[in-house]
């Protein structure tokens, strides 16, 4: 059987794949999630293909990184819970149906499968790559419009962030996510409060590349 090397470019013309990323958003939506939708994932495609990028790994791999980050969500179509299994066993169907091979379709849907932290670990390269990417994305453009945001945790905190950014050092060996939040909308406390255990599966996923992991909020290394 002849298989097909399928690029980002060609994953971002899916209808298919653009119509499960917006139901899943929609049904997160009802749920009182923050947004999950196309600024989440193509965000969550550019990072994690520029993890890889940085670190000297192949184009190739660098676009597989990109296709993962961007369908890492289509499980919430069809329910929150265990979401990462289901995207992951969607995404088999998609690819192997528009011809991938086996190799490539392996290192997707296990990046898929692992990236949510209740399961997660990064077991390969892209893997580890997407958890950075998916799990450091935390910004005020994610809050819905809804939201009130002095009765959820995940929305305060995510609105008091004013400005992130990731910064891989190779000479130094580091990966670390700068933050500038303000402190009178969330105390800092309450941001491991809620995103402890996302930090710790970066670190372990940063340590994975070789890489130390921090977090610097304010101009202040945390971790």
């Amino acid at each position: 059987m002849e298989y097909r090397i399928l690029t980002f470019e060609d994953i971002k013309q899916s209808e298919e794949i653009r119509t499960y990323i917006r139901r899943a958003d929609e049904s997160l939506t009802a749920l009182g999630y923050t947004e999950h939708s196309f600024a989440h994932v193509m965000k969550c495609a550019a990072v994690a293909g520029g993890i890889l990028q940085k670190l000297g790994y192949s184009e190739h791999m660098v676009d597989l990184a990109r296709i993962a980050g961007y369908m890492h969500d289509i499980g919430n179509v069809v329910n929150r819970h265990d979401h990462a299994q289901s995207g992951a066993i969607m995404a088999f169907r998609i690819l192997d149906n528009l011809g991938m091979s086996p190799d490539d379709v392996s290192a997707i849907i296990t990046a898929i499968g692992n990236h949510d932290e209740a399961t997660a670990a990064p077991v390969n390269a892209i893997s580890a790559a997407l958890i950075l990417a998916d799990k450091t994305d935390v910004r005020r453009s994610r809050v819905r419009s809804t939201a009130t945001i002095d009765f959820d945790i995940h929305d305060r905190v995510n609105y008091a962030v004013e400005s992130s950014e990731l910064e891989l050092d190779n000479a130094e060996k580091t990966f670390t996510l700068k933050m500038v939040i303000d402190t009178e909308i969330c105390p800092v406390m309450e941001y491991f409060e809620i995103f402890l255990s996302r930090m710790l599966l970066c670190r372990k996923s940063a340590d994975f590349f070789g890489l130390t992991f921090h977090i610097n909020v304010n101009g202040q290394t945390l971790l």
